[in-house]
């Protein structure tokens, strides 16, 4: 393959000052490759962003001084950011990925916001979009989720582009190959301990076995689901301002709003809410919630489906900021500050996997399940106390039930709860004390308790 690969040029334009993500793998490379061909016909003006992430020592400072040489040697303008990604990782709560993810992107907002430049543009290809669209499926993603990889991201100051969207990452490797360009290879790719590299070395191969183009397919989902987003956007735009009404009604006519940064409240008439179909109902409820500042998952959405039917419940606490009531005429969602009970639970400890911690009257040991690889960008397990709309699901039981249930069937009172360990990871509780608790998921790691009460009714 001697030509370049045909690069998604819609959003390009004379004079616009575009740097080039260049990490220094093939995708990057090839896409600096590619554009510095077009440049001078369309009139851009290039630069290369490079951000050594504080990881991966000595190879990093090599990819680094790869992409200084890469720049240098057209003469192209090179800006290069050095973040402590491990530092962000544990401050924030995320795998080495997501913070790495989250500092990069920041960044690019920066130079973007800066008026330093007009775009960013990223090398995610075809295959980058199949994997993540597979990978928010394996989640549970909605709708929003599926569209994957957007090919414009707007920005304060500019744009983030994806031109080799619809280009294969075989194709650019072989375009390299033709030319004699090489890159650098990032050995954490082929870990096979990051869930992303599974997909991307097991799941999809597996998947082509049944479809040869899965990974097209994938994609084209994704250009579906973003289109119907879109649509759904629109469409809430119009009915929103009608349904979801701040505030609660009061006596005489108006509604009461409370001026408290951290609360706030919306209601919506039931009658209204039940004319509606399902689909349309389930995204107002969404979008309700999203007005105070909160996202639904689909346990807590149904939930909330559920209350809109003449049996619901009066009540739900469906996350420690957020209620539910119901009214005879109207469903209100509730977003209050914590409560007194949260404000004197103690402080949730963090516990590295693998490792031990310790606190709330327990001493939990955390080891990797059999054939499992460390992982040291894995999101650490929290040591805490129960919060108002925890649930968790039990052992030979169906669904997720309220902590305050369980605690009521165990006869624990009101004092006692407020200090009750429990053991969440990635969001959801894991470990109990002294109850059996059934993980929604596979969780790679065992938990023993070696201190404290044993735990495990």
């Amino acid at each position: 393959m001697t030509r370049a690969p045909e690069i998604d040029g819609s959003k390009l334009r004379a004079g616009m000052r575009v740097a080039v993500a260049v990490s220094g793998g093939s995708d990057s490379v090839g896409l600096l490759r590619a554009l510095a061909e077009v440049a001078p016909g369309i009139g851009l003006v290039l630069a290369v962003a490079h951000v050594h992430h504080g990881i991966r020592g000595a190879e990093a400072d090599e990819d680094a001084r790869f992409v200084a040489e890469l720049a240098e040697q057209p003469g192209l303008e090179l800006h290069l950011h050095r973040v402590d990604t491990p530092a962000a990782a544990r401050e924030k709560r995320e795998t080495l990925e997501e913070a790495a993810r989250s500092l990069r992107y920041a960044w690019f907002r920066q130079l973007l916001s800066g008026g330093q430049l007009d775009a960013v543009a990223t090398a995610h290809t075809l295959d980058d979009q199949a994997e993540t669209v597979l990978q928010r499926l394996l989640r549970g993603a909605w709708t929003e989720g599926l569209g994957g990889i957007h090919p414009v991201l707007a920005c304060q100051g500019g744009v983030i582009l994806r031109p080799f969207l619809r280009v294969r990452h075989a194709d650019i490797q072989a375009w390299l190959r033709a030319i004699g360009q090489p890159w650098r290879e990032d050995a954490t790719n082929t870990d096979k301990a990051h869930t992303r590299n599974r997909i991307r070395h097991e799941l999809l191969p597996q998947l082509e076995g049944f479809n040869p183009q899965i990974a097209e397919q994938l994609a084209r989902l994704a250009t579906i689901a973003r289109d119907e987003e879109s649509w759904w956007e629109q469409e809430l735009g119009r009915l929103l301002p009608s349904l979801v009404l701040p505030g609660r009604p009061v006596r005489g006519g108006g509604r009461a709003v409370s001026t408290h940064p951290d609360e706030g409240s919306v209601g919506m008439e039931l009658e209204r809410l039940r004319g509606l179909a399902p689909a349309v109902r389930r995204r107002v409820l969404r979008a309700a919630a999203k007005q105070l500042g909160c996202g639904l998952n689909f346990e807590q959405t149904a939930r909330l489906m559920a209350m809109c039917g003449p049996e619901g419940a009066r009540k739900e606490q469906l996350a420690a900021e957020l209620r539910a009531e119901r009214t005879a005429r109207e469903l209100r969602l509730v977003r209050g500050t914590a409560s007194a009970a949260v404000d004197l639970a103690p402080e949730p400890i963090e516990a590295r996997i693998p490792g031990e911690v310790e606190g709330l009257g327990v001493r939990l040991r955390l080891k990797m399940t059999a054939g499992v690889h460390r992982d040291t960008g894995m999101a650490p397990a929290i040591l805490r106390a129960p919060r108002p709309g925890d649930r968790t699901r039990l052992r030979h039981s169906r669904g997720a039930k309220p902590l305050k249930e369980i605690f009521e069937r165990l006869n624990i009172d009101a004092a006692a709860r407020r200090a009750w360990p429990v053991l969440e990871w990635t969001g959801r509780i894991v470990w109990m004390k002294d109850v059996a608790v059934e993980a929604e998921s596979e969780i790679p790691f065992a938990i023993e308790v070696v201190g404290g009460d044993r735990g495990e009714r």
